[in-house]
């Protein structure tokens, strides 16, 4: 019966679970067609050279797809925390629930999975014909289909999808439902305990590894480097709202100031729900940290060897690496859109005491630009963590190799998707009815 009324949910409410449908088919398919490319380059000895790069490229793949399959089904379970309340209103328990959200993340992980790993042979493909039109791979390298991969990619797409579902179920449910249905924009805990407890423990490990990259084997050098960055990316993740609360504070003094009406509605949104908006950054944070620490990661091992990469090849660790940075983008434009969507009452409100569109606009564009900045400033001290102590390990000094146009780049690709999907999320509710449909 569970199951039934969550097939109907999914079939009846495709939009709600579109983000979550679309993360989980990308992220099997990168996960899938990764390690497609890297066991058929494990079958040739010629192709020795570049495996600790495809390996290195699988595991960012990888790793981007668990921290954003993960954060987007949360935030769609939690933006129907008051559906879950009225269904508790009406008799339905806890765990009837629970079971029912899992029973939805089930729907939408097997749909996915089955699509991911369609899409996962094509993507091989495509990522074998580049590294043999650049020069990377001497003679090409075979996709061969084997069973491994998918296995691997269906484990990893639904325990993730399963696990932030019952984490989210956890949270929606544990509030009473006349708490849950309070009107209210204040979070009464900015930082539960588990979560804290959780960064805590993700930032002393990621400090471990830092101190351990100039001590292990250069080979292994830019693996802990790399390694470093993604606990350091789930530790800024969990502790996130402290400092996005400072941060928006301190940012949204200089906008407020800039545009005083704009602003400081801009600035008081943050500061009240600093959670809401570490879901839009957190994103963010892992584009610029993960694609700056492989990119960059590459440049100094580089510099420390005295090549230099012309041509074709220097747009190997872009192309290797530009999958999961698409698909990181991706989820910005979601998560943006999602949090923003959840803005159309505030905003509706807004206009029944005189504020006009273009006033709300500047509202959605400066909000979306510091919670840019913000998720910009952590991942950018990320990788420069990461990567000077790359830097000491390569080179005995403190200092690293960087594109100051790549780095512009993935800046700007992220402000701009955010900007697009919180005005296109918002569109109707600054110009429409004053009445939701």
């Amino acid at each position: 019966m569970t199951l039934v009324l969550a097939w109907n949910n999914v079939r009846t409410n495709p939009m709600g679970f579109a983000a979550s449908f679309a993360a989980v088919v990308l992220a099997v398919m990168l996960i899938g067609g990764s390690g497609l490319v890297v066991t058929g380059a494990a079958t040739h000895e010629e192709l020795n050279g570049v495996m600790g790069l495809l390996v290195l490229s699988s595991a960012v793949s990888g790793f981007v797809s668990v921290f954003v399959v993960a954060g987007m089904l949360s935030l769609h379970v939690l933006r129907q925390r008051r559906t879950w309340a009225l269904l508790r209103s009406v008799g339905m328990t806890p765990r009837q629930v629970s079971r029912l959200i899992t029973a939805e993340a089930l729907v939408v992980a097997v749909l996915a999975a089955v699509a991911g790993c369609l899409l996962a042979v094509p993507y091989a493909v495509l990522m074998a014909a580049f590294m043999r039109a650049t020069g990377l791979a001497p003679r090409g390298v075979p996709v061969e289909v084997a069973t491994g991969p998918f296995i691997v990619a269906l484990v990893v797409g639904l325990a993730v999808t399963l696990l932030a579902a019952r984490v989210a179920a956890r949270k929606a449910v544990g509030v009473g439902p006349l708490e849950v249905l309070r009107e209210s924009a204040a979070q009464r805990r900015l930082l539960p305990w588990p979560r804290a407890v959780i960064g805590v423990l993700a930032l002393v490990a990621g400090v471990v590894l830092l101190w351990l990259v100039p001590q292990v084997e250069p080979a292994n050098a830019a693996p802990t480097a790399l390694g470093a960055t993604m606990v350091l990316c789930v530790g800024a993740s969990a502790l996130g709202p402290v400092a996005l609360r400072g941060m928006g504070w301190l940012l949204g003094a200089v906008v407020a100031r800039l545009d005083p009406g704009a602003g400081m509605l801009a600035r008081s949104s943050l500061v009240a729900q600093p959670r809401r908006a570490m879901s839009a950054a957190s994103p963010v944070m892992l584009t610029v940290a993960l694609a700056c620490t492989f990119l960059f990661t590459v440049a100094t091992t580089d510099a420390a060897a005295g090549v230099i990469r012309t041509g074709p090849s220097a747009w190997v660790a872009p192309a290797l690496v530009g999958s999961a940075v698409l698909y990181t983008v991706l989820s910005v434009l979601n998560a943006t859109a999602m949090t923003m969507a959840e803005r159309a009452d505030e905003i509706r409100l807004l206009r029944t005491v005189g504020t006009r569109p273009r006033q709300l606009a500047r509202v959605v564009c400066w909000e979306t630009m510091i919670v840019t900045c913000a998720g910009t400033l952590l991942g950018t001290g990320i990788a420069a963590a990461s990567l000077t102590m790359l830097g000491k390990a390569a080179t005995g000094e403190l200092r690293f190799a960087y594109s100051l146009p790549q780095y512009a780049g993935l800046v700007l690709v992220c402000a701009v998707s955010g900007l697009a999907g919180g005005l296109a999320a918002t569109r109707r509710a600054r110009r429409g009815a004053l009445l939701p449909d």
